[in-house]
């Protein structure tokens, strides 16, 4: 097998990410050789509960020897996790599991070439608290990317991309600039001529209700409108800023490839009423391509075996070539 591996992080040992991983593998057929990371015994007992029934294939973390993998079976690197219960509430007891498990990861990704990372979701709560803001964070800190790396969410017809990620909206206006909106609509830019190999239309939000205020030195006349300025005069194909209650009305988003916004939120929640499960989320900026499901861990969800596998599946296509 000469096809890049896509390398599978399992992520929350407690969350739907095995359920939907099961099921991909169930009704997908991907090319690419597929290698999960994650606990041997946790999975085991989660086939047992959702009645799936693959074969378990264990593969060395030390060398991969791609004569070994078979897409028909899991091609597991067993990391030992001790738990009391199969489904348990999420504590930061999984955090030194996931955290291995991630290095493992990076680790055969800086070794061998790779089609890129999928992971599954992890806690913001306790994961990640004291860490980073989120995993596009805790990547580009664990490969040095700190301020050049971006979240998209992509999705064939339209994708969104916030400036800043999982932020407190206190906290939103401060790590808003001129150059971090340089640099984001660089890295879409780059992402759709390498991929697409299309110059993306790119529509830029402003921060405040309408892009109005009534005090001096807003965030749109002090920073938005002359970084969009400085991005016509450099070429790149974008408009802005626009309100964000209308930029997303149909007449708007079917001009659009991407549209940027100043904040989570505010981009997130109406790409999500549009395409529901339909979109994943890629990191722009690191050495490889890391794409992860459009959705949390869901433990409520845990083992009733109701979990829509949509998000994963497209990132998993995505990877396949």
């Amino acid at each position: 097998m000469n096809k890049k591996p896509i390398i599978v992080v399992a992520g929350e040992p407690y969350s739907i990410f095995l359920e939907i991983f099961f099921k991909s593998l169930k009704t997908t057929i991907i090319k690419n050789p597929i290698i999960l990371i994650g606990s041997q015994k946790l999975i085991t007992k989660q086939m047992l509960k959702l009645k799936y029934d693959f074969n378990i294939n264990l593969i060395s973390e030390y060398k991969l020897d791609f004569s070994l993998i078979d897409n028909k079976k899991i091609n597991l690197i067993d990391v030992n996790f001790n738990f009391k219960k199969t489904f348990d509430k999420i504590t930061s007891k999984s955090n030194s599991y996931i955290n291995k498990s991630f290095e493992i990861a990076l680790k055969l990704l800086k070794n061998n070439k790779c089609a890129g990372l999928i992971n599954g979701p992890v806690s913001k709560k306790h994961f990640l608290k004291g860490r980073t803001l989120g995993i596009t964070e805790y990547l580009a800190k664990k490969t040095s990317k700190n301020h050049e790396v971006a979240m998209l969410i992509y999705n064939k017809n339209l994708s969104v991309s916030p400036i800043t990620t999982h932020l407190a909206l206190k906290d939103v206006p401060k790590k808003i600039s001129k150059k971090k909106i340089l640099i984001h609509v660089k890295l879409i830019n780059d992402f759709y001529k390498t991929n697409f190999n299309k110059k993306p239309k790119i529509a830029i939000t402003g921060l405040n209700p309408h892009c109005e205020s009534n005090f001096d030195n807003s965030e749109e006349g002090q920073v938005i409108i002359p970084a969009i300025k400085k991005l016509k005069q450099k070429k790149f194909n974008v408009d802005g800023p626009y309100p964000a209650d209308t930029i997303f009305i149909k007449d708007f988003i079917n001009k659009y490839d991407v549209i940027i916004g100043m904040y989570h939120d505010q981009v997130l929640t109406p790409m999500k009423a549009l395409f529901n499960f339909d979109a994943i989320n890629i990191t722009l900026g690191l050495a490889f391509v890391r794409v992860s499901p459009d959705h949390g861990p869901n433990s409520s969800m845990l083992g009733k075996n109701k979990s829509n596998p949509k998000s994963l599946i497209e990132a998993l296509k995505f990877l396949d070539n």
